[in-house]
């Protein structure tokens, strides 16, 4: 299975041909069906009949945009998508598979109903396929559709997270934001667009990882995480402070180097607007990192404690340490 979906994203990410890249989109989309449904919950199937649905959907308007343009123009080449809906359906389709706003309902329900691993790979390996071909066909495509689906999804992302109390609901939302601002860029420059994902990707990875390990899911159990692990605790609290892009951690960069850019392009307005919207999200990434901080932690506590005996986890150390240091202190070593 976890040769498939790499298959599938590779393929993606190499061709230049739409059938190709179809195929691949499918081969990716199949092999993480069973990934969702591992759990064997009534809720695991529902997410799973949910994710399978909305991307089929994404896929036959992916393949429907792709025909047509070559019909139209004579060629199956991803970069020389001409035809104006044609390039409007695929940004369409693409934004549907990234989960950007007002496709974006599959998203934290599917997050929700599976398994904190399996959420993490959709929120962050599953990105990269329509990243990359919303990076080859934005020469091509309409900078209004893509400003309008970008400010949507980051207002969104916003309003949806706030009123959360699950962990996997909150992380979608805020991908769903961080995928707005990231389709934005795509209209303005690609380079900072696709700068922007793999920034949130690396941030996204520990943060699921030490979810996974500490077996926190609701705001509750942040409360009572210092009995498993102070150490993530305090990890945990530093990587949603990055998440929501404060200086001087690694989350501030993108949002900087994309501020930077629309202001440069005087897009004052749009700069304003986005920079006031993702204050929302500051906002539900501020009471995580209250909860886990701030909580005078060897007093009893209101909500039930966990056992400090460690179930057997699969050892994330290796991939964890790294990517928690890089979400944190990667600021030195981004380039002007």
């Amino acid at each position: 299975i976890t040769t498939s979906i790499i298959l599938g994203t590779t393929m993606v990410t190499t061709s230049h041909h739409w059938l190709m890249t179809w195929v691949g989109l499918e081969i990716n989309m199949l092999a993480i069906l069973p990934m969702i449904s591992k759990p064997k919950t009534t809720r695991s199937t529902e997410a799973t009949t949910k994710y399978f649905l909305t991307q089929a959907v994404a896929s036959i308007m992916l393949l429907m945009a792709s025909t047509t343009n070559a019909w139209q123009t004579g060629t199956w080449s991803i970069t020389q998508i001409d035809n104006v809906y044609s390039s409007t359906i695929m940004t369409l389709a693409l934004a549907t598979k990234m989960g950007a706003a007002p496709f974006h309902f599959w998203l934290p329900e599917v997050l929700q109903g599976t398994s904190m691993t399996t959420a993490m790979i959709i929120s962050s390996w599953q990105k990269i396929a329509p990243t990359t071909l919303m990076y080859m066909i934005s020469n091509n495509t309409k900078t209004p559709t893509l400003i309008l689906v970008g400010v949507l999804s980051i207002l969104v992302g916003g309003l949806g997270g706030i009123n959360q109390t699950q962990m996997r609901k909150m992380m979608a939302y805020s991908s769903i934001s961080n995928t707005g601002w990231t389709i934005m860029m795509m209209a303005i420059s690609p380079n900072i667009a696709v700068f922007n994902m793999l920034m949130y990707i690396i941030m996204i990875i520990p943060t699921f990882m030490m979810m996974s390990s500490t077996s926190t899911k609701t705001l509750q159990n942040i409360s009572t995480m210092w009995t498993t692990s102070p150490m993530l605790t305090y990890l945990m609290t530093l990587l949603m402070l990055s998440t929501s892009s404060l200086p001087p951690l690694t989350g501030f960069m993108p949002k900087l180097v994309m501020l930077n850019e629309l202001i440069k392009q005087e897009l004052l307005i749009l700069a304003t607007t986005t920079a006031l919207m993702s204050l929302i999200n500051l906002l539900f990434y501020m009471r995580i990192a209250y909860l886990s901080a701030m909580l005078t932690s060897p007093t009893t506590s209101t909500s039930t404690t966990k056992w400090r005996h460690q179930t057997k986890q699969p050892n994330m150390t290796t991939t964890l340490i790294p990517t928690a240091l890089l979400s944190l202190l990667a600021i030195p070593a981004i380039p002007n």
